[in-house]
């Protein structure tokens, strides 16, 4: 059922985003000046959760999360375009609400704007290879293996990617909404998001060399 679909996908979205933002404020107040344990706790809680939700809403609506993943799928005929719109809209919406919550938990201001400029080509570039890394590991994952994949991947590419591997145009435009560890500054976000579909592209078409096409569902 299509709603079922569109709450699962919003309801994860913003519970990914929960864990990116409130592990970011916790691992903020915790770590103080060490960046390294504040990312190490940020990249460990996101993939953590990663797994979780990637498994409990797989089964329902496939656990996209991510608007290029959704694009994907859309452009490799396993969702429709309609229903591929509407997913989109419940990522953006879930991931920001997602954020809002965690600024609740924490008692921090819920509307925020952030002002940590992530500008500059080694975060373009980066932002294109996490983005290919990520898709092409849901293309080439094992049935059944998506969630330890997919979780494993963004949780190291926190670590060998500059841009600490945002990979999700609906993260990157909910994490401008907070001033905070995980928050990036809203001039930033369209070259992500610009990264972020060319990564995307990229690994569709090796992907597709790679694996082979994959039918329609029925």
């Amino acid at each position: 059922m299509m709603p079922r679909r569109l709450v699962a996908e919003a309801l994860g979205t913003a519970m990914l985003l929960m864990a990116v933002v409130g592990s970011g404020i916790m691992a903020e107040t915790l770590f103080a000046a060490q960046t390294g344990g504040a990312l190490l706790a940020n990249a460990l809680a996101t993939g953590f959760a990663l797994f979780a939700l990637i498994t409990v809403f797989g089964p329902v609506s496939g656990a996209h999360f991510n608007p290029v993943v959704t694009a994907m799928m859309a452009l490799r005929g396993q969702i429709g375009p309609g229903e591929a719109a509407a997913y989109i809209l419940a990522q953006v919406a879930g991931a920001v609400l997602g954020v809002w919550v965690a600024h609740g938990m924490f008692g921090q201001p819920i509307l925020q704007v952030s002002a940590h400029a992530r500008d500059g080509g080694a975060l373009f570039l980066s932002e294109v290879v996490a983005t290919f890394g990520l898709l092409l590991t849901i293309l080439g994952a094992p049935r059944g293996k998506e969630a330890a994949l997919v979780a494993s991947y963004i949780a190291a590419a926190y670590w060998f990617t500059a841009s600490t591997s945002f990979a999700n145009p609906a993260a990157a435009i909910a994490r401008a909404l907070t001033d905070s560890f995980a928050g990036i500054a809203p001039a930033s976000v369209p070259a992500f998001i610009l990264a972020e579909v060319i990564g995307a592209a990229l690994a569709l078409a090796l992907g597709h060399w790679l694996f082979g096409p994959q039918p329609a569902e029925t």
